[in-house]
């Protein structure tokens, strides 16, 4: 079945004046025209990202989207209007975040952080400025010392709230962080410790030998 919102590998099945009709043997998507590669062929497999067009249907596109359903993403907001706010997200259709789901009031040209998800009662992709829902809470698979990829959410009194990994919420501590980050940056990062009620205190930088040369070298 073809995901919505994610990148699907899929079937040039037949070619078309509007384009080609892409299949994974399930279900068929069209890529336009105009994201066609020359040389392409019937049989042929393409990496394509799947979306709904504003007809609601299903449309394929080469482009590449600054995040997929499921990933936290800083999006800058492109337009305004009574319903919410649209966010570039890098392909032809904007990412829509309706009043409810957003935290601060969002104008154009800020960027924010956001969730993608599906819309229940749509069935769009829509985005999410309360993102806290969304992070999962059971770390069994965390340990300290592990090194993970972080995406810096928030700037606190204490220090820095960051992404863990597209999945966890962790904070650096604002007595140790030497280097000058923001909310948006895309750091490595290491599990300091994960305290007994699942919160994680994390880290930019190895515990022990291995930084004090990392420092000096």
């Amino acid at each position: 079945m073809i995901e919505i919102g994610k990148y699907n590998e899929l079937r040039v099945k037949s070619k078309a004046d509007i384009g080609l009709f892409l299949t994974d043997d399930i279900d068929d998507v069209l890529l336009p025209i105009k994201y066609v590669e020359e040389g392409t062929h019937i049989g042929d497999m393409l990496d394509v990202f799947v979306y709904l067009d504003n007809d609601n249907r299903p449309i394929a596109t080469t482009l590449k989207p600054f995040a997929c359903v499921g990933d936290f993403a800083f999006l800058t907001v492109k337009d305004v209007t009574a319903h919410g706010a649209f966010l570039d997200w890098g392909i032809a259709k904007d990412v829509f975040v309706s009043f409810s789901e957003q935290r601060d009031e969002m104008k154009p040209g800020e960027k924010h952080l956001v969730y993608l998800f599906i819309d229940d009662f749509s069935g769009r992709i829509a985005a999410t400025a309360k993102w806290g829902g969304y992070v999962d809470h059971n770390t069994s698979e965390l340990q300290e010392g592990d090194e993970v990829q972080l995406l810096i959410a928030d700037e606190t009194e204490l220090g820095f709230k960051a992404i863990i990994n597209n999945q966890f919420e962790g904070l650096l501590f604002r007595n140790e962080v030497f280097d000058k980050i923001e909310p948006g940056d895309i750091r490595r990062g290491f599990i300091k410790s994960i305290r007994e009620d699942g919160k994680i205190d994390l880290r930019l930088f190895r515990e022990g030998y291995e930084h004090i040369q990392s420092m000096l070298f």
